[in-house]
């Protein structure tokens, strides 16, 4: 069997052992929770699971609208291919490395959940005693799988898709489970250090904002960025309608953290709706007073910074303060948008300006207005007085992006050991549509009449 063959069939058979493997795995009675469970908190938590899986499908059409037209399909199918590599490796080992016996506070055993053994029969989640096990981890899969989906911007129009799907496993096992195990896990080391991230802003945001700044340097320049040239957006209605799911879906990834149907959901579904509008509005003023027009693409940009800004304090600031939260972080994501595109640097869509600037952001301005007031289990910011949560959260944030931009980088110099991780120059020049899926992107037909015949004809532009 042939070198090539062996890499074209790894996937599957990966895939079919894992699938074989599951057989052998017993069955377990569900756990009796019946004088537990709270039948609001579980109906509350299942739509907000179901919100957090609509993302996924909302960032491919966010993306797959502001690349070039013969690159649509290829970025979007990466962003969502994350929810079928996720889910099998969520339930293999994904989620004991999370949740599982914390090993001195860096990652969990990943034999206690192996293959989902146990979990519909444990008992609750000591921070989720309202709803089963199976539901906290299910929603938990969800912000897995869109972590990876938010590093395609970043390295669009010219990554192979095998050795996307490659980076998929290895920043889910190496990047997203240490990090989620050391923030959301009781026994985590950030967790006791006292750092707070409500709904993702380092385990999400700022490891995925620090993985495409890793992915962007080691990819490098596209042929299009080295020769100034201008890349039309495919789609801009594909980034509106990219921008109202992800808004609508991020009312689940942050009020679904409260983890129950409680008056902490509510405020946390507050101050999102807050943080998101009042950053769409300053990132589109903000170009006004700058000499710009209006733009749709500005204000859908700066209204994902705002949701991006405002997850981690989701459920520890007040609402007054998620105005300026997503104020402020919006003129600085749009300033280091403005210099990023005087560098070097080819981030195609901005992600680590806009998520991972955006996180961090977040995670310090957490920092400042968090209150007890808001959340008795948080704690109160530097703007009440308590300057030693700010160094905390400060610490956790350079830590974090330290980690995941070191071994983001490592893998993707790992992947392209074993395999080109970018395309070739003719595939490039084809585009990925083509090239790597042999699929092309059609914005629509025209049906006209020549000569008494009716005829299509392809529509570039709307």
């Amino acid at each position: 069997m042939s070198k090539n063959v062996v890499k074209q069939a790894g996937p599957f058979l990966v895939l079919a052992i894992a699938a074989i493997a599951a057989l052998f795995i017993p069955s377990l009675p569900d756990f009796d929770g019946s004088k537990v469970y709270n039948s609001s908190d579980i109906a509350w938590v299942i739509v907000s699971t179901a919100l957090v899986f609509l993302m996924t499908p909302a960032l491919a059409f966010f993306y797959g609208g502001m690349v070039h037209r013969k690159n649509v399909l290829s970025t979007m199918i990466k962003s969502t291919v994350a929810a079928g590599v996720v889910t099998v490796l969520w339930i293999v080992v994904g989620f004991s490395l999370c949740f599982g016996e914390s090993i001195n506070g860096i990652i969990g055993n990943p034999s206690t959940f192996l293959f989902f053994k146990g979990v519909n029969s444990g008992a609750p989640w000591s921070l989720a005693p309202t709803i089963p096990f199976t539901l906290f981890s299910l929603f938990q899969l969800m912000f897995a799988i869109i972590t990876p989906g938010l590093v395609v911007g970043a390295v669009a129009e010219r990554i192979r898709f095998t050795s996307y799907v490659s980076f998929i496993v290895l920043f889910g096992l190496f990047v997203y489970a240490p990090l989620a195990h050391w923030s959301w896990h009781p026994e985590g080391f950030l967790f006791k250090m006292g750092a707070l991230d409500f709904a993702g802003g380092t385990v999400v945001h700022i490891s995925a904002g620090c993985a495409a700044l890793a992915g962007a340097l080691v990819l490098k320049r596209r042929k299009v960025h080295m020769a100034n040239e201008e890349v039309p957006p495919a789609n801009i209605p594909y980034v509106l309608i990219g921008t109202g799911l992800l808004w609508f879906g991020w009312f689940g990834f942050n009020a679904g953290s409260a983890l129950g149907a409680n008056a902490l959901a509510v405020s946390a579904f507050a101050t999102t709706n807050t943080a998101a509008a009042s950053a769409g509005l300053s990132w589109m003023f903000f170009d006004v007073i700058r000499g710009k027009k209006p733009s749709v693409l500005g204000f859908c940009i700066g209204a994902v910074v705002g949701l991006v800004a405002i997850t981690p304090g989701a459920g520890f600031v007040a609402i007054p303060q998620s105005i300026f939260i997503g104020f402020i972080a919006a003129i600085i994501s749009n300033l280091a948008v403005y210099y990023k595109q005087k560098s070097t640097l080819d981030d195609t869509l901005d992600v680590f300006p806009c998520h991972g600037l955006g996180g961090m952001v977040g995670m310090l301005l957490t920092g400042v207005f968090a209150t007890k007031t808001v959340n008795a289990a948080g704690n109160d910011g530097w703007f009440y007085g308590n300057i030693d949560f700010f160094l905390t959260q400060a610490k956790a944030m350079v830590i974090v992006v330290a980690y995941s931009f070191t071994v983001s980088y490592a893998i993707f110099k790992l992947i392209n050991l074993f395999q080109p991780i970018r395309v070739s120059s003719e595939e490039e020049e084809l585009g990925l549509d083509e090239s790597q899926h042999n699929e092309k992107y059609v914005q629509g037909t025209l049906l006209i009449s020549e000569n008494g015949v009716v005829v299509e004809k392809e529509v570039k532009e709307f």
